[in-house]
């Protein structure tokens, strides 16, 4: 069945493609308490949000290869391993960004799930035990191809659109790869884009920007002549209707990046 995750919009403003926020969402300093039932400080662990690098997890090794559509969601804050059964690596929250927590699977084992997380580095993933979850599956694709500048939104085996967009510059490139749809926001304030939809992948080359972690992004531009340029600090920025399409997608859907 396609997966129907409540999209609920804020009010955060994305400045170029970085996430602003008075406080990383990485950063707390309350006890939190994992679906497992154990209890740890959230300064031990690292919360898996864009905001926040991780180290010891395993790499996407398959980066261009076809996800399932299968996406998992915590009811509450889980532990990340880099092994089933190994020591907690980083914890994921339940909420992130103002959304609910999906995310694809990549890989099962019988009680796990190696999921795709939305922190640095690219392609980090981890494993989380099955138990607790909301599982679903997601009938929805979004597929980015840099050389052609082009975006192709697929529901099943039916194209829903193929639009030209704009493209990260040579020295801000678009990240390559397979991630996923982290958010949908809705600016308060009038800006070049109605909605922004955060993606699980940050900038290969900007650290930051505008404040925020360099997070990558969808979202419309208000000038037409951008489209099918290589312009951008590493969104891609896409037309009106391309983005009403890619907002009905729900959250944790495959979005592949090629070169």
């Amino acid at each position: 069945m396609p997966l129907d995750a409540p999209r609920r919009l804020i009010g955060t403003a994305l400045v170029a493609m970085s996430l602003v926020a008075s406080t990383p969402a990485g950063v707390a300093a309350s006890p939190v308490t994992l679906a497992a039932g154990a209890s740890v400080t959230a300064t031990a662990l690292p919360e898996a949000t864009t905001f926040t690098e991780l180290s010891g997890l395993p790499q996407d090794t398959d980066t261009y290869g076809k996800l399932s559509g299968v996406v998992v969601h915590p009811a509450r804050t889980v532990a990340v391993y880099a092994l089933p059964g190994g020591k907690p690596a980083a914890t994921l929250p339940a909420k992130q960004l103002g959304s609910q927590t999906w995310v694809p699977v990549v890989e099962t084992r019988k009680g796990w799930y190696r999921v795709l997380l939305p922190s640095k580095p690219n392609h980090v993933t981890g494993w989380i035990k099955a138990k607790g979850l909301k599982k679903a599956r997601s009938r929805y694709r979004a597929i980015v191809k840099l050389g052609a500048k082009q975006l192709t939104v697929m529901n099943a085996s039916k194209k829903l659109g193929t639009w030209t967009v704009a493209v990260g510059g040579p020295e801000t490139p678009t990240p390559t790869g397979r991630t996923f749809l982290l958010a949908l926001m809705s600016p308060k304030e009038k800006t070049y884009s109605p909605l922004i939809l955060p993606l699980g992948t940050h900038s290969p080359t900007l650290d930051t920007f505008g404040g925020g972690p360099g997070t990558v992004a969808f979202h419309g531009w208000p000038d037409r002549k951008v489209f099918g340029k290589a312009v951008t600090h590493g969104c891609v920025r896409v037309p009106a209707r391309a983005l009403k399409v890619l907002a009905g997608m729900p959250l944790g859907t495959p979005v592949l990046i090629a070169p």
